[in-house]
């Protein structure tokens, strides 16, 4: 206890700091080509706007009237200023029509690549969001209505991971009380109903302390909060509530403190260090993804989940010989006691009848789950469409203002960087010709607004020395590199043109036959930009994800196979999880996609993706949190098949065992995840929607009905090879 003291004191620091110690942005790790433009547009070009925001301004009077232009010059004369702006841009500076809407104006900022008093580049938002609150605040005077909201990838980002955190704060206030109640019903006492939760606040702490340590030294982003914390409770409660059970059943039997604390550890252990074992490899198959975004969840998953384990088999036993007979303190109710008692409960005699009527049982448990699995064959991982991000957040206040303006592509544009071979230049003929080609071949596509290049920018058909000479110095730096060979493309899609469409644009553009299309061998065509992003990251997910399911059914095989010294039992968890898996994405497609109670969990309607992630990450934590109800009744089948007992008589006792613990755990684990589908963060809220259903359908289908009837079926051949 002293350790797991001066543990908790020493990382609590660290934990309190995770939020600003995170990242947001969870793309590709290693090479990334949208990356690549970024950087090349830096360094290369020595471009401003390598990396940009968008301030939507609205409620002020038009540029285009005298009283509108003051307006404006005020706000770009404020943002020139602000730290961290290399270049402002504005109707004044730039009178283009593609900054105008019918009720707005755009400003369009460039940020500095390299800045020393920015922490991290999703903070550079903070800085001119400082500054345009200021000017917003002075000019409400005159104007009311007068709105400055700042919106683009970085304060998106930013954006995001506020949310992010403010949503698993909230979700945290809800939880603890009412798991706090159904601890309280469960146990009958009020202390016993406390000790779960000193666990499980502790292995979040410490879970959270070591990550914000290694984020020091390897990216993570903002959703390990949300893992640590969804986890932290469900599984840690889940261990702390299987340690108590077998402390308090072994209390009722006679034993002291000291005996029944060793008792539980030695019987509830095993258990509890299988289980986790089981969850670790389905969190540890996730690192094959090479996206940041992916890795921290299995960061998160690995770091509660193990230290869960750790407090469970370590400073909980110690607690609760500590505590003895006060763990019974404000008791509620006194639980049955005694064999007897325990046999008349409802759950024995359900663990009886399904023990002898198998079929029936199977049967009646299976058929829902199948039917609602065969609905996961239409699941859409694109990125949704339309309006879903936060209500509340900035920059989805300006996103909506831009669509409502018309100028919603702004933020989905395409940046191409068109690399020439060494023989030629941008400003030459044949340079000039192979950009103008790709410019035009990209105008003609039903998704694309507008195209804009060096070419199409200038009006001219062919470079000439005295035309060239003529060009301003900012278009030259905003189209071409300093060694004149590479030169920008930029692509501005259509408004309403689905982000899934655009991702789609992306893809073709890159494997375009650039040489063919430009009539120039050797040129290379490199995308960047947002949508180039989205489809850097579905890519390395969908190249993977077949392999990081064969690691999870593996490595779930393998830990159940030295735990119980089977064959059948883990071929059986392994297809009874790939139905829970399957029933749970059923349910997201009929609610999300479909439209059946979407309006319950926040939603206007429905919508056409459930993001590309979404499908490997509820199989990879749902394989793994199933595994927990697995094993808890498993090892009281075993338990009792040991001891003598025939399969009939082993399945009840262990479902009587089993039943009441694995119903309260389950409670406890669909609060924590339908508090999370209450996110204003979509991709937060169908996860959490998703685990909750699984965790009900695994705890209630699965657990005790259809896999008491598979083992009893099996009889003794579950536990071939083993004795």
């Amino acid at each position: 206890m002293a350790a797991w003291v001066a543990v908790v004191a020493s990382l609590t620091p660290s934990a309190l700091r995770i939020s600003s110690t995170l990242a947001v942005a969870g793309n590709r790790a290693g090479y990334s080509e949208a990356a690549d433009v970024e950087r090349r547009l830096a360094s290369d070009f020595a471009s401003p706007f390598a990396r940009y925001g968008v301030l939507v301004v609205t409620g002020v009077p038009r540029p285009t009237t005298p009283e509108g232009r003051a307006v404006l010059g005020a706000i770009t004369a404020a943002l020139v200023h602000a730290p961290n702006v290399s270049r402002v841009v504005s109707y004044i500076s730039t009178p283009d029509t593609a900054l105008l809407g019918a009720n707005g104006t755009l400003v369009i900022a460039g940020f500095a690549a390299n800045s020393a008093t920015a922490r991290q580049a999703d903070d550079w938002i903070l800085t001119v969001r400082q500054v345009s609150r200021r000017v917003q605040d002075s000019l409400r005077a005159r104007y009311p209505d007068a709105t400055l909201d700042w919106t683009g990838n970085a304060a998106l980002n930013y954006d995001v991971r506020a949310t992010t955190v403010a949503d698993a704060a909230r979700a945290e206030r809800r939880i603890v009380p009412i798991t706090l109640v159904l601890l309280a019903v469960v146990f009958g006492s009020v202390v016993a109903a406390i000790v779960p939760l000193v666990a499980a606040g502790t292995a979040i702490v410490v879970s959270l302390g070591v990550a914000t340590q290694i984020a020091l030294h390897w990216p993570l982003t903002v959703v390990v909060r949300n893992v640590v914390s969804m986890l932290g409770l469900g599984v840690g409660i889940d261990y702390a509530l299987l340690v108590v059970s077998r402390f308090r059943e072994a209390r009722d039997d006679g034993r002291t403190p000291t005996d029944a604390a060793e008792f539980a550890l030695r019987h509830a252990g095993h258990t509890v260090l299988l289980s986790a074992g089981a969850v670790v490899v389905s969190f540890a198959a996730l690192l094959v993804l090479p996206a940041t975004e992916i890795r921290s969840i299995a960061a998160g998953g690995l770091l509660v989940v193990g230290t869960s384990a750790l407090v469970a088999t370590t400073l909980l036993p110690g607690l609760l010989a500590w505590l003895g007979p006060h763990l019974e303190i404000a008791r509620l109710w006194r639980p049955a006691r005694g064999a007897e008692d325990r046999r008349k409960s409802p759950w024995w005699r359900w663990g009886r009848w399904a023990a002898t009527h198998p079929w029936v049982t199977l049967a009646g448990g299976a058929l829902p789950l199948v039917a609602l699995a065969l609905q996961a064959r239409h699941v859409n991982a694109d990125l949704p469409s339309g309006d879903w991000l936060p209500r509340r957040a900035e920059s989805a206040q300006a996103a909506r203002a831009l669509a409502a303006m018309g100028k919603s592509g702004l933020i989905q544009s395409l940046r191409i960087v068109v690399e020439l071979p060494a023989t030629d230049r941008a400003l030459t003929p044949r340079g000039w010709e192979a950009t103008m080609r790709l410019a035009e071949t990209l105008t003609r596509d039903p998704r694309v607004a507008n195209v804009r290049s060096l070419p199409t920018v200038t009006g001219a058909q062919h470079p000439s020395q005295n035309f060239v000479s003529l060009l301003p110095a900012d278009v030259l730096r905003a189209f071409v590199s300093r060694d004149q060979r590479e030169t920008v493309i930029e692509v501005i899609p259509r408004e309403g043109v689905p982000v899934s469409a655009v991702v789609r644009l992306v893809r073709l553009i890159r494997a375009w036959n650039a040489a063919e299309l430009t009539g120039l061998p050797g040129v290379r065509v490199l995308v960047g930009g947002l949508p180039a992003f989205n489809a850097e990251y579905q890519d390395v997910v969908g190249s993977r994800m077949e392999i990081t399911l064969a690691l999870v059914m593996v490595g779930t095989f393998a830990a159940l196979f030295i735990g119980f010294r089977s064959v059948l039992v883990p071929i059986k968890a392994v297809l009874l999880n790939l139905l829970s898996v399957g029933a749970a994405l059923g349910c997201a497609v009929l609610v999300f996609q479909d439209g059946y109670g979407v309006r319950l969990l926040g939603l206007s309607g429905p919508i056409d993706g459930l993001f590309p992630a979404l499908p490997i990450i509820v199989f990879c934590v749902v394989f793994g949190l199933s595994m927990d109800y697995e094993v808890f009744l498993v090892s009281r089948v075993a338990e009792a098949y040991r001891r003598g007992e025939d399969e009939t008589e082993a399945v009840a006792e262990g479902v009587g065992r089993t039943g009441r613990l694995i119903t309260s755990a389950a409670a406890v684990m669909i609060v924590v995840f339908a508090a999370c589908a209450l996110s204003d963060f979509l991709l937060i809220k169908i996860l959490g929607f998703c685990l909750a259903v699984a965790v009900f359908l695994d705890a209630t289908l699965v657990r005790v009905a259809v896999g008491p009837a598979l083992l009893r079926l099996a009889g003794r051949w579950n536990w071939w090879p083993g004795r």
